[in-house]
């Protein structure tokens, strides 16, 4: 999705030409029509800004969203993007911000408006504090124009969604007795209703939907996976999670957990001694809350609200919800990064008595346990992650055992519940294909390796790095074609997921040249993953690495992480 203003001069730096427009589209939806942009160079029609629900503002502030209710004979324009929800973080940087934030946008293949195409709905990650659908590094354009020259055109659609405590707040018996927790969640659901309602009027197919996030987007996938305790909506046929899984990647705590930040907040704000400080809360003016909110405090940071258990969107842990077969049985991919916990760790971690102390207090492992995960992760390089480093211990800030911390952190936030998800997945018969995401874009030293959220631009196909400038180094500036040639590969695998249900299906239609084996399903007897890499041919390998710490980790999901 290329920003017709804002990001010409980002896209006049990474393409030959900005992007230019010409006949407009038109879709029909429920409420009325809509008019987007056709860009010749893509040739693709985009639809921009669409609210998906009321504007979350005034007395909908903390409510859960609520559906569009009017409806119009005009044409509107769906032309440029909403701002970006509120969040905190650096994500948010380079895009304005508004409470009104709500929207959905929709990018179309042209010529394919009478056929009903496959739909690719993407959640951003960002912790639940940061991010947005209007995030750049998220361009569709290149995954849709993909799609077109393999042979399995989708549409691909992408959505803000309520954030940290506007979306998430909770800690009050006022929410839990409004029921409303976990709005960002709950928008993200209405926009998939939304989808179901009106993808056709743009040449979708409402049947074959697949829902796909990243991080706290995977975590979202999750979410969905679960919700309701597992109740099928007929939302998605199909998921897929980079670094992220229907076991949260977090404690999932009760609905009042948070009552230190919910009263730090209303303290902040003198909403605390009212009669209703939730009430209070809501008819603050927009900059006021916002400013309370991303207040820097010596006493408590109250940007982190996330989500926690309801007793309704979520109704229990979902470690217990997938034990239990309580998740929506569709194909999934489910994966994550070689070197996730390089991003996790704390440091400097120098010696096994800091490495313990970690353990021990980042989440509250009992003694006993933490010796347990001391053995299984041992000071080894040859076994721990971070393998660009070779043989060398990484120097300050990291230490000594950074790799040794990494390795368990990772594997605590993202790979065992990978693992644990794949195998349930196998074992109730339901396609999986599991992934290990090995390469290093430009920019990323050593020591930090294959780590979170290095595969996005791969998967998207963002060859010119596309939303990176300023922040970041394009990711492929001086690599060699091994990487793009693999990202033509996994955004293709993608694709063909979407389209088929099967990331090997482009393949059996498209002259591939690349030397890569078949993306084999999970499988408990012989569980495979697959690795995609750029400095050698893509490949299959056991899934049974660093055995003993991921079975300690998933066998204690619900008892020490909480989740």
């Amino acid at each position: 999705m290329l920003h017709t203003a804002a990001l010409t001069l980002v896209v006049s730096a990474c393409l030959a030409s900005p992007i230019s427009y010409s006949t407009a589209p038109t879709a029909h939806v429920k409420n009325g029509t809509y008019v987007g942009l056709h860009s010749a160079e893509y040739n693709q029609d985009h639809f921009l800004g669409i609210p998906y629900a009321k504007p979350p503002v005034g007395q909908l502030r903390f409510r859960n969203p609520v559906s569009l209710d009017q409806s119009w004979s005009d044409a509107r324009p769906a032309t440029a993007y909403s701002g970006a929800c509120y969040g905190y973080g650096s994500d948010q940087w380079n895009y304005a911000k508004s409470e009104d934030c709500l929207y959905i946008n929709v990018v179309r293949p042209a010529g394919y408006e009478h056929e009903k195409l496959p739909v690719a709905f993407w959640i951003h990650g960002g912790g639940f504090v940061q991010g947005g659908g209007v995030d750049q590094r998220y361009n569709v354009s290149f995954m849709v124009q993909n799609s077109v020259k393999i042979g399995k055109p989708i549409i691909a659609v992408s959505i803000n969604y309520r954030l940290s405590a506007w979306g998430f707040l909770s800690g009050s018996e006022e929410l839990v007795n409004a029921g409303t927790l976990n709005l960002g969640l709950r928008d993200q659901r209405l926009a998939l209703h939304w989808v179901q309602e009106n993808i056709e009027a743009f040449g979708g197919d409402s049947c074959r939907v697949t829902v796909f996030g990243e991080s706290a987007g995977a975590a979202s996938v999750g979410f969905h996976l679960t919700a309701y305790s597992g109740r099928d909506d007929d939302l998605f046929r199909g998921a897929i999670l980079q670094s992220g899984n229907p076991i949260a990647y977090g404690p999932l705590r009760d609905p009042l957990a948070n009552a230190n930040m919910y009263n730090e907040l209303a303290r902040r704000t003198s909403c605390a001694n009212q009669t209703s400080p939730l009430e209070c809360l809501r008819a603050l003016p927009t900059e006021q809350l916002n400013t309370a909110i991303n207040t820097t405090s010596t006493t408590l940071n109250v940007t982190g609200f996330g989500p926690i258990i309801d007793g309704d969107f979520i109704q229990k842990r979902t470690s217990i919800q997938l034990e239990a077969g309580e998740f929506v049985h569709v194909p999934i991919i489910d994966g994550a990064n070689s070197d996730e916990g390089s991003a996790f760790s704390p440091s400097p971690v120098n010696t096994t008595e800091d490495f313990y102390r970690f353990v021990t207090t980042r989440g509250g492992v009992p003694a006993d346990l933490a010796n347990q995960l001391l053995a299984a992760y041992p000071d080894d390089l040859s076994v721990n992650v971070v393998a660009s480093l070779g043989n060398q211990r990484p120097g300050p800030p990291f230490g000594a055992q950074f790799r040794r911390s990494a390795s368990y952190f990772g594997d605590q936030f993202f790979i065992a519940p990978r693992r644990k998800t794949c195998e349930i997945w196998a074992a109730a018969g339901v396609s999986a294909y599991c992934y290990r995401f090995n390469a290093i874009p430009a920019g990323i030293p050593p020591v930090i390796g294959a780590t979170h959220f290095q595969e996005v631009a791969f998967v998207f196909l963002n060859l010119e790095g596309v939303g990176y400038r300023p922040a970041a180094v394009p990711p492929f500036t001086n690599k060699t074609e091994s990487y793009r040639s693999l990202a033509r590969f996994m955004d293709s695998s993608w694709v063909s997921f979407v389209h088929d249900l099967d990331p090997n299906a482009w393949r059996k239609s498209y002259a591939w040249s690349g030397a890569e084996s078949m993306w084999p399903a999970y499988d408990v007897a012989n569980p495979l993953n697959y690795v995609f890499d750029a400095n050698v041919t893509s490949y299959a390998e056991a899934d049974t690495y660093r055995k003993e710490g991921m079975k300690l980790i998933n066998d204690n999901a619900l008892q020490v992480y909480l989740r």
